[in-house]
């Protein structure tokens, strides 16, 4: 699940401030208007992080932190003290109450992400949320061969990463000419695209926060170009220079690509930090496989940093996950699970499964999966790019 904020304040424009500010980050708020009602939330509710302002009714911020740290036992709840006072001594003291950190008021909300990030990611559990990467990591996606299930891994994985991992996600339709996304996540052809990216007088992260469309599940989209014939419009000059500043806004940019390896996809591959490419176990595709991780590898591309998802993976073929390694010459890096038809259903829709049916099989296969990719970025197992040879 998405990260649970506690903000504890008795000012009401405060609190509407910080909930809009925090939800609008893909954070889940809980308010109290007290010291003895934020004590309370925090014995029930058990929220990754508290904002708790120092002067409150019944218990003022000094005496909640206090009572926090006697009651914690073997977790530690990140708490960051909200104050007008700018004395060092009013400082000291909400420390010594047991606060991680402190801002004066009034604040801007991008510091108070920042600190909430990095307070975060260091007193996250092992086995939850884990530590986020400095920058945005770029991950790719791409078919062996149509009809694999790529974008539907991709949409799903994005939305996993930011609802139930409280991760800040990017979805890119990296298939210029004949993207799916608008379909898939029942978006019209009115909404602004990678288009009014790259027509802009400048690339930066102020254009791209304009252009980028937010869907219901929180995530944030950039859309593919609305008609193929606008598509050549986005060279590859372009690309490096959208991946960076979005590397800037967002824990991960998830692109979903197409299966040509031209130039544009080049760049992309040069650019992302783990390139997954998505296949069953088929002859065809297993075929498919092998010219991929030939053709990478002489471009310069370390093979492990290439990952291998089995789609289906449950699904009968004849052909079973040992005897494709053994065909690969390589083990196949994660698997999802075959449920076609809870997930063509939900494409069709326009109501991705990680979004309406996160606890079915599927949702938790691909749950999984998202939760790897997160370990990966965290710990940095990921190889590097070697310098393109070509």
């Amino acid at each position: 699940m998405a990260a649970k904020i506690l903000v504890v304040d008795d000012d009401p424009n405060v609190q509407r401030v910080l909930t809009y500010t925090l939800k609008q980050e893909g954070y889940d708020v809980l308010v109290a208007s007290d010291g003895a009602e934020g004590f309370k939330l925090w014995s029930t509710e058990e929220p990754a992080l508290i904002l708790l302002d120092v002067m409150l009714p019944k218990l003022d911020g000094y005496q909640v932190a206090a009572k926090i740290r006697e009651e914690e036992t073997t977790s530690h709840v990140p708490i960051i003290m909200l104050t007008a006072e700018r004395e060092i001594e009013q400082r000291v003291r909400g420390l010594r109450a047991g606060a991680d950190d402190y801002l004066i008021k009034p604040f801007h909300q991008a510091e108070l992400l920042a600190r909430m990030k990095s307070l975060l990611a260091r007193f996250a559990p092992r086995e939850g949320l884990v530590g986020r990467p400095l920058l945005g990591r770029v991950a790719a996606f791409y078919g062996a061969k149509g009809g694999v299930g790529t974008t539907t891994i991709a949409i799903n994985a994005a939305i996993a990463l930011h609802r139930e991992l409280g991760r800040k996600v990017v979805l890119v339709d990296g298939n210029l000419q004949f993207g799916d996304h608008r379909v898939f996540l029942d978006l019209g052809l009115d909404r602004k695209s990678i288009l009014d990216v790259v027509t802009a007088t400048s690339i930066d992260a102020d254009i791209i926060k304009s252009v980028v469309v937010r869907h219901d599940s929180g995530i944030d989209l950039l859309l593919a170009p609305p008609s193929p014939e606008t598509a050549e419009l986005v060279t590859e000059e372009h690309i490096p220079l959208i991946l960076e500043n979005l590397r800037t806004l967002y824990d991960y940019v998830i692109i979903d690509i197409d299966k040509r390896l031209d130039e544009v996809n080049l760049k992309i591959l040069d650019a992302a930090d783990v390139f997954y490419v998505v296949m069953t176990a088929d002859l065809s595709c297993l075929k498919n496989v092998r010219l991929v991780l030939e053709t990478v590898g002489h471009l310069g591309v370390e093979q492990q940093k290439v990952r291998l998802v089995l789609n289906r993976s449950n699904a009968f073929t004849g052909i079973n996950v040992k005897n494709a390694e053994s065909a690969l010459k390589r083990p196949i890096d994660h698997q999802v699970l075959n449920e076609y038809r809870g997930a063509i259903s939900a494409l069709n829709s326009g109501s991705p499964f990680m979004f309406t049916k996160a606890d079915s099989p599927l949702g938790r296969s691909l749950l999984d999966f998202a939760r790897a990719i997160d370990k990966t970025a965290a710990t940095g197992d990921a190889p590097q790019l070697a310098a393109p040879a070509r």
